[in-house]
């Protein structure tokens, strides 16, 4: 309670937004955890680092990977992984963070015997044709030029995939949405300088890239040049990015998973790339998530919520 009252007392002196960040622990059966910071690198955990929200959808009942985004409706969308080899994905909305809609299933591959998978939706509102796109990593067999892959991940070759959506009730058809050369996962959007930028994983596992890429377009929708940058990330295995601007600063956080830690860069002019890895402090067990930003009004909410 103590803590609490002391947070409240920054809070008043703080101007700025207030930024939060969506991850799952484990396999993510537990759900949705949330962790706060006020200036991108230090982060800590809310509810002592308890679920929020427990999945409710899916073959395995997972909550892996949950995108969070807030859209011109006033509401929170979130969608995420169900499940390891689901062919659709989950989705809740919510006006606070503390109650959330119904959860839902979205079938965006049901119409594909074949699909192997579902990983790693994002949400993303596109001002331009006035909807939020969904897009996600799938795998169909023979479908896109094979890469060469390790024994553990033979058959799987993915490529990215979406829909788009005015309210999450009516869905356009799933078409392709990026196919370059190589198997590629977790891809996540931001727009800086009217530049929409995609990052996405090279997933290619043999030899193994396990990296960042960076590629560009002038709408969010595309299309993006399948021509994408060298990596941005270093010597080690990086998954899962998501954006921030805080300050001069974008940030671009990952999953090291083999290090089981969380990882960052970040950049003034999206060509230079600083690795502050080790200036970051992130919950421990945090996994594949979003950054993004609150009110300091809905925020303070969102604690008073969670301290009852």
């Amino acid at each position: 309670m103590i803590s609490t009252i002391l947070f409240f007392i920054f809070l008043l002196g703080q101007p700025q937004d207030i930024f939060l960040f969506s991850y799952f622990t484990g396999n993510g059966e537990d759900g949705l955890h949330l962790a706060y910071s006020t200036d991108g690198l230090t982060w800590k955990a809310l509810k002592e680092g308890r679920s929020l929200l427990t999945p409710e959808v899916g073959k395995d009942k997972l909550m892996r990977d949950p995108c969070i985004i807030k859209g011109p409706d006033g509401l929170f969308h979130m969608v995420w992984t169900t499940g390891w080899w689901d062919r659709h994905i989950g989705y809740a909305s919510s006006p606070d963070l503390i109650c959330w809609s119904a959860q839902k299933s979205i079938p965006v591959m049901e119409h594909e015997a074949e699909a192997k998978n579902c990983w790693a939706p994002e949400v993303y509102y596109d001002n331009e044709i006035k909807e939020y796109l969904i897009f996600w990593a799938t795998t169909i067999p023979g479908r896109h030029s094979e890469v060469p892959a390790s024994d553990r991940e033979k058959g799987l070759n993915h490529r990215i995939y979406y829909v788009t959506t005015p309210d999450f009730i009516t869905f356009s058809e799933t078409k392709l949405f990026f196919n370059p050369d190589f198997s590629v996962i977790d891809a996540t959007l931001f727009k800086k300088e009217n530049i929409f930028y995609m990052i996405v994983k090279n997933e290619n596992s043999n030899p193994p890239e396990k990296n960042l890429r960076i590629t560009s377009s002038a709408c969010a929708s595309g299309p993006y040049p399948v021509e994408v940058s060298e990596p941005i990330t270093g010597n080690y295995w990086a998954e899962g990015p998501t954006c921030l601007q805080a300050g001069d600063y974008l940030y671009v956080y990952f999953d090291k998973y083999r290090d089981h830690r969380y990882g960052a860069i970040r950049s003034k002019d999206m060509e230079h790339w600083e690795d502050v890895s080790d200036r970051i402090t992130f919950p421990p067990g945090i996994r594949h998530g979003t950054a993004f930003r609150v009110s300091k009004k809905l925020y303070k909410s969102l604690l008073k919520n969670l301290a009852k």
